[in-house]
């Protein structure tokens, strides 16, 4: 009887520790997935705005941009740092290229970050911030960076391009 009710105890023992591990591995798996979860989130905020972009709708562009919102662009110019001067931004580049839009993007999410590898093109119809317009096709590629907050708003955005290829493209440089 002493055998029995050890053997009992102990298989007792082991299946608790066993639910202990499997409640455990639960709860280290929660927090990777609710990450992915964040991640995919965070790309869909973002591809939403570079469609926007492709619509030319600027206050879609800028729904999921947060009060503090900063654009670092490439880093030749200084930071616009509010919607508004965005806003202003967006709707000069719009003009200035029709048909702006990204093409074949494609996303990586990692924490809080997004970037974005993609080919922009238009057309390059009236000048821009001092740079003649004319009217040929402009095609280059491009890195953007956002980086967003817990609430999925869009915090920062920084850009890597090629400005040389950009002008050529435009007809500007050779």
């Amino acid at each position: 009887m002493k055998k029995t009710m050890l053997l009992f105890t102990i298989a007792a023992i082991m299946a608790s520790c066993n639910n202990e591990k499997k409640e455990d591995a639960e709860k280290k798996e929660t927090p990777a997935s609710a990450m992915e979860s964040k991640q995919e989130r965070n790309k869909k905020i973002i591809m939403a705005s570079m469609d926007a972009v492709g619509k030319a709708d600027v206050d879609a562009i800028v729904k999921d941009a947060a009060p503090t919102f900063t654009d670092y662009g490439d880093g030749s110019m200084a930071p616009v740092s509010n919607i508004d001067s965005l806003k202003s931004f967006m709707k000069m580049l719009l003009t200035s290229i029709a048909g702006y839009k990204p093409e074949n993007p494609v996303l990586f999410a990692d924490g809080d970050y997004v970037i974005v590898y993609a080919d922009w093109s238009g057309t390059f119809k009236n000048d821009l911030m001092g740079i003649k317009a004319t009217g040929k096709p402009v095609k280059y590629k491009d890195v953007d960076i956002f980086k967003l907050n817990d609430e999925g708003k869009i915090t920062e955005h920084r850009s890597v391009q090629n400005t040389g290829a950009v002008l050529m493209a435009a007809g500007n440089m050779k």
